[in-house]
């Protein structure tokens, strides 16, 4: 009789837990509010403010568009790396696709740019930019300023790449500007090559004034009269739009050679000591000088650009073409060969003779320090 109550017993315990944990249930768990893998909130969530609501309606009523830009420039992705006289000759993407977003912008994009209106008085913008800049500064200010901001460790400071002066670079000057007198821009890359077109752009786009300039370090300063609740309009760019389809720019045959005798370059070229090791995102200041130098002397000059990059080799090759002038007439396994080019009867005269004279120089020289070691 015993066993017997005890499994009576044992068998009802499972319904009677099952019972009561559905009681439980019941009273201390809503059926609206239950929700197994979340536990009910103990607090009531707080209602957003009115008085925000209102501010950015407010801020996005202020927000017109397209936007309407009085700069009287064309707006491009960059200004010191881009040649506007050289027109493409076909387009890697299609021209209603403006990198500044669709009906984003008063401007027609054509491609490559989006043209200024002509209405624009571009004489407005000289006087309203000499107005911000105000007095020149002083020597002390300018020391001043330059020692607050020229060394490595200046928290406003943007970097310049192979990319030049582009155009977002310009609203990213102007919002340093609302907290600081001054930029420090850092230039590195292809742009080195010609830092007075970095400076001229710099100034033009920006409307700031450049105190300090030392090798690829630039100081841009904003102007005394700089407000910048009232800076100029800069639409942004959404997105880098594709580089267009411009010439070849290697010839088969150069300009003024044969076919044979553009191959005897190449190879003399490929064989020559190279004049200077390009590294990549370098300082190549000193390059053009260095290459004009050279061909004085030499009719070829060959730049060991390893590592560097073909695309890099090759904005390098343009932009010696039109600085130093030369003929690039080859690019392979990162070497840049360039040629002088063909010269004139009294250019070849005029440089013989000045060989000449370094030649006799030199020999003068030797003699005279092997007689004093004789004596």
């Amino acid at each position: 009789m015993l066993s017997i109550r005890r499994s009576l017993t044992l068998a009802k315990e499972p319904k009677d837990l099952f019972l009561s944990l559905c009681n439980l249930r019941v009273r201390f768990v809503s059926t609206d509010n239950y929700d197994p893998p979340f536990s009910p909130l103990s607090k009531p969530t707080k209602p957003p403010k009115e008085k925000k609501k209102t501010k950015k309606q407010d801020q996005s009523s202020e927000m017109k568009i397209p936007v309407i830009s009085d700069l009287p420039f064309d707006f491009r992705y960059s200004y010191s790396e881009t040649n506007p006289e050289i027109e493409p000759i076909g387009f890697r993407e299609p021209k209603r696709f403006s990198p500044f977003g669709p009906g984003r912008l008063d401007r027609k994009w054509t491609g490559t740019t989006a043209l200024a209106s002509p209405e624009i008085d571009q004489s407005q913008w000289v006087e309203e930019r000499a107005r911000v800049l105000g007095e020149p500064l002083t020597e002390e200010e300018v020391t001043e300023l330059v020692e607050r901001y020229r060394h490595s460790d200046c928290s406003r400071q943007i970097n310049l790449g192979k990319g030049g002066v582009t155009h977002n670079m310009i609203d990213d000057i102007h919002n340093h500007w609302k907290k600081a007198e001054a930029v420090r821009i850092k230039c590195l890359g292809v742009p080195t090559l010609d830092m007075d077109n970095i400076c001229f752009h710099l100034e033009e786009k920006s409307g700031g004034k450049i105190v300090y300039r030392n090798i690829n370090i630039l100081v841009l300063y904003r102007g005394r009269n700089y407000d910048p609740k009232n800076r100029p309009i800069i639409p942004l760019m959404l997105w880098k739009p594709y580089p267009p389809i411009y010439p070849r720019l290697l010839k088969n045959v150069a300009d003024g050679l044969t076919f044979e005798e553009t191959k005897e370059m190449r190879n003399r070229g490929l064989h020559s000591p190279a004049l200077m090791k390009l590294t990549r995102n370098g300082v190549y200041v000193n390059v053009v000088g260095r290459v004009r130098e050279e061909f004085e002397t030499e009719e070829i000059v060959r730049l060991d650009c390893t590592h560097v990059g073909m695309s890099d080799c090759k904005r390098i090759g343009v932009k010696l073409k039109d600085m130093v002038p030369c003929v690039p007439i080859l690019f392979k396994d990162e070497q840049i060969i360039l040629w002088r080019g063909k010269r004139n009867g009294e250019e070849e005269l005029f440089h013989s003779v000045k060989t000449l004279i370094r030649n006799n120089d030199h020999v003068t020289e030797t003699s005279s320090s092997t007689q004093q070691n004789l004596g």
